[in-house]
């Protein structure tokens, strides 16, 4: 007989580095609290992190 007990596996918040449960019963996988979850947003529309892009600045087209 198979056993239908799933692992719970633990990660580091990316937000605060706290040990949370990454599993559909953290509705707010992979960080920890909705706090993490939304200061990570204001990152990101802030601009603070970004991804690169790979096209020189002199390919741009004038506006």
């Amino acid at each position: 007989m198979q056993s239908t007990a799933v692992k719970s596996r633990k990660v580091a918040c990316p937000g605060c580095g706290e040990t949370t449960e990454y599993s559909t019963a953290n509705p707010f996988r992979p960080f920890c609290s909705e706090r993490c979850k939304l200061m990570d947003l204001g990152d990101w529309a802030t601009e603070k992190f970004r991804i690169p892009d790979a096209t020189p600045p002199d390919l741009y087209e004038p506006e």
